[in-house]
């Protein structure tokens, strides 16, 4: 497995934007890949500084197609899939989860950094229906953030940035973690607010 990831890291480098979706997809979907996507972004933008957006929006792009790959599988028969390899219970509470808080439950894993579970959101989202565009939107502010900030720590720090993602990233995304949560509170409250105001 591990040559085969360096097969297509380096088919990927090769590549260039192309190869980066290429890894940014099968990472996000049916593939396990730690960190693949990161360390390419992060040396491509070193490389080539005024590309910047155009790799960080080609992993987003590769990110959300993959996630949806993967939200499909759920919406056309995942459940089985998850159930035979989890307890049926922790899935049922997962569920319950995804269902009570909607888009919130896929964009905040989708900014924890690994080794947070994320793949079992997406394709419990699919199970439980959430709306596709919500879903899309959602991966996609949370991979924009994510990729983004990987560039612009790529042209300030070069090949230090990924030494300051290790030792600050997990702090940052929690910290955005917890602005999303009180930013979720705060506009749930005040729709309360508005529809007892009405009555």
């Amino acid at each position: 497995m591990g040559n085969f990831v360096s097969r297509i890291q380096s088919l990927a480098l090769a590549l260039g934007a192309p190869g980066l979706f290429l890894v940014t997809f099968l990472d996000s979907s049916f593939l396990s890949l730690p960190e693949a996507t990161d360390l390419l972004l992060i040396w491509m933008v070193i490389q080539h500084k005024s590309r910047m957006v155009l790799y960080a929006s080609t992993a987003v792009v590769g990110s959300v197609l993959g996630c949806l790959a993967l939200y499909y599988v759920g919406r056309k028969g995942g459940d089985a899939l998850v159930r035979s390899r989890f307890k049926s219970r922790n899935v049922d509470r997962a569920l319950a989860t995804i269902q009570k808080y909607g888009v919130l439950a896929v964009l905040i894993p989708c900014l924890l950094p690994p080794p947070a579970p994320f793949k079992i959101f997406i394709i419990l989202a699919g199970i439980a229906g959430i709306n596709v565009v919500q879903f899309v939107l959602a991966i996609a502010i949370g991979r924009t953030i994510r990729y983004f900030a990987e560039g612009f720590l790529a042209i300030r720090y070069g090949d230090q940035a990924m030494d300051y993602i290790h030792a600050n990233g997990k702090a940052v995304s929690l910290g955005l973690v917890g602005l999303i949560v009180a930013g979720a509170a705060g506009y749930f409250l005040w729709v309360k607010a508005r529809k007892r105001s009405r009555r």
